[in-house]
């Protein structure tokens, strides 16, 4: 169940000129419920009604680590906050990824990266092969890549003017990985004596790239969940702001529901 409680801000670390770290200590009850992929809701600001919705990023023992970019008001009062500060934090609230396979591709877009590194370190301490792609949209949004380099098999990062990395989408990164993994025409043959390994692919980012990682996943055959973000108001389902389509033509609350859904599912027209 999702815990309510005043938490203190154990360290605020600026990343980059966009990006902020809060690690706040939200104490037992709440770190140990945490799933990969899941969120919080924090109050910013005592006389705003609503709260924001922060993906958790990392989290271990009592301590939980939100990365977020500035974006309004909210998220602007919540990037001033320093350490020995008092937060009102919900969570952990929502759906998350499954991380059971033993081979896993992260894929994060932006500001998609920091929940993704949290189900990469996870996975990993478990005994998973964990490898990922970036994607920014230049140097200076770069963010937690010594994180991702630590934990995981191999790293690969993008950029849309090429200032880091090479020029381009994450989703060239994830087509030729998955390529990598499969021969031409492979129908597990025999002939190299390994059948192919084809991992499940976790992303997080712009919705834009959700559905073109998708469309490459689903070409390969490989098993897609993708973290959706929409806009919330309450975080538990009992309203209807984060309504989205699904393939079935249902609506769901990217909420309660989600945030994370199997790509096929999602309806990409919505």
């Amino acid at each position: 169940m999702p815990v309510q409680t005043q938490c203190t801000v154990a360290e605020a670390v600026r990343l980059n000129d966009f990006a902020c770290s809060l690690t706040l200590d939200v104490g037992e009850e709440m770190a140990g419920q945490i799933a990969c992929g899941q969120f919080v809701h924090i109050k910013c600001g005592h006389s705003r009604l609503l709260r924001r919705p922060i993906s958790i990023c990392d989290w271990q023992e009592n301590l939980l680590r939100v990365v977020f970019e500035v974006r309004g008001e909210g998220t602007e009062w919540l990037a001033r906050r320093k350490a020995g500060d008092r937060l009102d934090v919900l969570g952990p609230l929502g759906h998350g990824f499954d991380v059971a396979a033993g081979s896993l591709l992260v894929v994060g877009g932006g500001i998609g990266a920091p929940p993704i590194l949290g189900c990469a370190k996870y996975a990993a301490s478990r005994g998973s092969e964990v490898h990922a792609v970036l994607g920014f949209r230049d140097a200076e949004h770069k963010m937690l890549t010594e994180d991702f380099a630590e934990c995981c098999r191999s790293l690969n990062v993008i950029s849309d003017d090429g200032s880091t990395g090479r020029r381009g989408f994450v989703t060239e990164l994830v087509e030729e990985f998955l390529e990598s993994r499969v021969c031409e025409g492979c129908t597990a043959c025999g002939a190299c004596g390994l059948a192919p390994v084809i991992p499940a692919v976790l992303a997080c980012g712009p919705k834009s790239m959700l559905r073109a990682v998708a469309e490459v996943c689903a070409r390969y055959g490989a098993p897609c969940q993708v973290s959706l973000e929409e806009r919330m108001g309450c975080g538990v389902g009992a309203c209807l702001v984060c309504a989205c389509k699904t393939s079935d033509g249902h609506r769901k609350h990217v909420c309660k529901d989600g945030p994370v859904f199997r790509a096929e599912e999602v309806d990409w027209n919505d």
